[in-house]
């Protein structure tokens, strides 16, 4: 992308036009048609030069905010930080490579946790640490049924 370009001129009304353009009604649409798809990927499939990730989260987290599913939203997110940083799922051996992987995604998904969700994602995150998800094991979406476990869909 080219530095800053992305944020030039009305970005919102640019990165739904191109959701338009493509056939969807939401960016959330969008979004569930690729699931697991990193924000960077389908920010780039919206605009290589002129669309960033930090702009699609935020479309999503408005439409998620108007749908009440916040919740779901938080675990779409990790989903795809995690396809981003663990793409071969959680790692059999936790070796010095293996941790930053999924420290990676964890902490990326702290940092664009809503703050509303603050506390229950800390608690998920401890409770993944504590005891550790099979090996391989990768979500596909937000519906994935550990997720559901660690995040239900109770909104705060």
């Amino acid at each position: 992308m080219t530095e800053g370009s992305a944020w030039q001129g009305p970005w919102k009304v640019r990165l739904y036009e191109r959701v338009r353009e493509l056939g969807y009604t939401s960016l959330t649409a969008f979004a569930e048609a690729r699931p697991a798809v990193p924000l960077y990927l389908l920010a780039e499939e919206l605009g290589k030069d002129d669309v960033a990730g930090v702009q699609v989260l935020s479309g999503l987290l408005a439409e998620a905010e108007q749908r009440k599913q916040v919740t779901r939203f938080v675990r779409d997110v990790l989903v795809r930080l995690f396809s981003q940083s663990v793409p071969d799922g959680w790692p059999a051996v936790m070796d010095d490579a293996n941790r930053f992987k999924v420290a990676e995604a964890l902490g990326s998904w702290s940092a664009y946790t809503p703050e509303t969700h603050e506390e229950r994602v800390a608690r998920a995150r401890a409770a993944l640490r504590a005891t550790p998800p099979p090996p391989g094991w990768r979500p596909l979406g937000p519906d994935d049924e550990l997720l559901r476990t660690l995040l239900p869909d109770e909104e705060v």
